[in-house]
């Protein structure tokens, strides 16, 4: 297996134990955890699409990508004016 594959697969089991967290109650969306393990997945996953090109499957991890990254901004900036409110 190379290290390509490799990398692919950790994307997967990133993607999949932030989504079995959320399913099973141990984290919420809110949670920093998730949007590291989306991001580290979508990245490996991405890097694994470098060397094993598919043009669908880069567009949705990248598509994926954003929407984590816009997402926790969104999170951010609510809970800092809910913070700054007195």
């Amino acid at each position: 297996m190379s290290m390509p594959d490799i990398v692919g697969l950790l994307g997967a089991a990133f993607y999949l134990t932030a989504y079995a967290l959320l399913q099973l109650r141990i984290l919420t969306v809110d949670d920093f955890l998730v949007t590291v393990l989306n991001v580290a997945g979508g990245v490996a996953l991405i890097y694994s699409l470098m060397w094993n090109f598919n043009l669908g499957s880069l567009i949705s991890q990248v598509a994926w990508l954003i929407i984590t990254v816009i997402g926790y901004a969104r999170f951010r900036m609510i809970s800092r004016r809910r913070a700054a409110q007195p």
